[in-house]
């Protein structure tokens, strides 16, 4: 799982059947420094993020499947929890 900031929302009107009623977040991934890195990102919100908040992304596909409870979707990333706070020492 990686961390990242949810900085957008993604509108799409043309979509596969299996992402109907399903959220899509432009996320930025950051560092423990809480600084983005790469580049932006799409994912698909499991977890009711809003634009703002730290979220943790899964990327793998096959948990995809079990966090959304759908065997047939294809997704690579995943938001599956938000962040309320996190330290590092």
């Amino acid at each position: 799982m990686l961390l990242a900031k949810v900085v957008g929302n993604v509108v799409s009107t043309v979509k596969p059947q299996s992402h109907h009623g399903r959220k899509l977040m432009m996320i930025e991934l950051i560092g423990l420094d809480q600084k983005p890195y790469g580049v932006r990102q799409i994912a698909i919100d499991a977890a009711d993020a809003g634009v703002g908040d730290t979220v943790l992304v899964n990327v793998d596909g096959g948990a995809s499947m079990m966090i959304l409870d759908d065997k047939t979707i294809i997704v690579d990333m995943t938001i599956c929890g938000v962040v309320d706070h996190f330290d590092v020492e």
